[in-house]
């Protein structure tokens, strides 16, 4: 059982998840976010943690920027796009029990005083910005470190504020190389 609360959109996320891990769930409902829905939210949120999972679309990342600002401390799980799309939709509801499960692994926290240790040229250098094939070499490393998809911008504040270590984002490049040259 996970101690903390999952904060999903829907209840199809919820029959997902039940069939990847034994954890609680609160549905948001989208984005309309009910006083009630986040006074639960506030409940869980200080008597056992919370942890922000929501679709790796547009809608599920302002989902999260609004709970992150509400609640700080919360922990963000991200589960990939590719892992989350079938059907032609995209959702938690989507993913195998194995894609949650990873995802959860991997859950970060955000942190209020942020790193420095990463900066624009990194990405142009490990080839995540900056060239034809930067979408998608950015979203595969940010599986593996457990940050979810991003534009660069927004990708280079994930490392730097989710406490992504040099030695974790050298060695996933390192696997993210490998991968490519074995597919090639």
């Amino acid at each position: 059982m996970i101690k903390e609360v999952l904060v999903v959109e829907g209840k199809m996320d919820v029959v997902a998840i039940d069939k990847a891990v034994e954890a609680d769930c609160i549905i948001t409902g989208g984005f309309s976010l009910k006083k009630s829905t986040m006074n639960s939210i506030e409940q869980a949120y200080r008597k056992r943690g919370i942890i922000i999972m929501p679709d790796p679309d547009s809608a599920g990342e302002r989902i999260r920027k609004f709970l992150t600002k509400r609640f700080p401390e919360a922990r963000h799980a991200f589960v990939p796009k590719e892992d989350a799309t079938a059907n032609d939709d995209i959702g938690i509801e989507q993913a195998s029990p194995e894609a949650i499960r990873t995802a959860l692994e991997k859950v970060r926290t955000l942190d209020w005083n942020p790193s420095n240790e990463f900066s624009g040229a990194d990405l142009i250098t490990a080839r995540v910005s900056g060239t034809a094939a930067a979408a998608a070499r950015r979203a595969r490393l940010g599986a593996m470190l457990g940050v979810g998809y991003a534009n660069a911008k927004t990708f280079l504040l994930r490392l730097n504020h989710y406490g992504v270590s040099r030695e974790e984002f050298t060695a996933a490049l390192a696997a993210l190389d490998k991968e490519s040259e074995a597919e090639a």
